[in-house]
């Protein structure tokens, strides 16, 4: 093993660990902890081994779960508008969450950004969006309509 995998292996083995101590032993968190850090790590050490121009940079962290919509706004007004935005063919998380946020302002629903994507998240873990890459990345990912599953109702 050479020393920069050596290290890379090191610095590995180190933040699962940390993650362990502190009791977040969770695999998405130790998956989360290697693809943030690790890349990063491998990466300024083999450039070439990049395969984008620019690193996949976290537009937001927020999770539905967080989420604390003000009592005006109800979490079906969230999914018609997202639902209204979203469509069969794949289309940038970015452009999704811009859109959203738009048709949000033209009916006065004060939702920020990070909201809505948090809610486009929280709808592909229920299966009613499909989604590829990292939605946190919103320039990275992307998000379409689960063809098997056709909107019914206004909460999902």
């Amino acid at each position: 093993m050479s020393i920069g995998a050596r290290s890379v292996s090191d610095f590995a083995r180190q933040a699962l660990l940390s993650r362990v101590e502190n009791g977040d032993a969770s695999l998405e968190a130790a998956v989360i902890k290697l693809n943030s850090e690790l890349l990063d790590l491998i990466f300024d050490r083999f450039p070439d081994l990049m395969p984008f121009e620019e690193f996949p940079a976290i537009s937001s962290t927020l999770r539905w779960e967080q989420v604390r919509l003000p009592p005006t706004v109800t979490e079906a007004e969230v999914d018609r508008i997202i639902f209204s935005v979203v469509v069969p063919q794949w289309r940038k998380m970015a452009l999704i969450v811009m859109v959203a946020h738009q048709e949000c302002g033209k009916i006065g629903l004060a939702i920020s950004h990070k909201i809505l994507a948090a809610r486009i998240q929280a709808l592909v873990k229920a299966n009613c969006l499909e989604s590829q890459g990292d939605l946190r990345a919103w320039r990275h990912s992307e998000v379409r309509l689960n063809a098997d599953v056709v909107p019914s109702g206004p909460a999902h």
